[in-house]
């Protein structure tokens, strides 16, 4: 098990690593934030939610990948596919991915297919069995028509640390 900055540094590097940051493709920039919620509770004992950035992360805790998209051409994109993998030690929270103008699919083979997650089959010792939420390693934004020049948008889902 990873200590608790060790668990916080591998989901900076490894949002790096996917579609975080700021990344350019053609002429769609698209970033990646990862997130958890913060309830914080002021001297009137009112309580609020906010995210914070997930520096610090124990097995348990939630985080929150949001995926940022923008046309910065002056044409529109088309055929946008948006992929994010799932790191072995995360959990992909169930139903908590979101994007509208998307259809969402998932893998379970290293993101080689993809299929809506009740579709999904895996094989334990030669026997097939619906795929599960701890069997997920991609999570994919298909884009169902094109992104106007200029426009942006987002989708996001929520994991859990093992």
């Amino acid at each position: 098990m990873k200590n608790v900055m060790q668990a916080g540094i591998f989901f900076l590097v490894l949002a790096s690593a996917g579609n975080a940051g700021a990344q350019t493709s053609g002429h769609l920039n698209v970033t990646t934030t990862v997130q958890k919620e913060e309830v914080t509770i002021d001297e009137a004992g009112k309580r609020s939610t906010q995210l914070v950035e997930a520096a610090k992360v124990v097995p348990g805790d939630e985080v929150i990948y949001t995926v940022t998209f923008a046309n910065i051409g002056d044409q529109p994109a088309e055929n946008v596919v948006i992929t994010n993998p799932l790191p072995e030690q995360l959990t992909y929270v169930d139903g908590s991915a979101f994007g509208p103008g998307a259809e969402i699919v998932f893998s379970v083979d290293g993101g080689k297919t993809f299929a809506k997650a009740g579709e999904l089959t895996v094989n334990d010792t030669g026997v097939p069995r619906s795929a599960t939420v701890k069997d997920f390693t991609h999570i994919r934004w298909v884009m169902v028509g094109e992104i106007p020049a200029g426009s942006q948008g987002m989708s996001q889902f929520r994991a859990r640390l093992d």
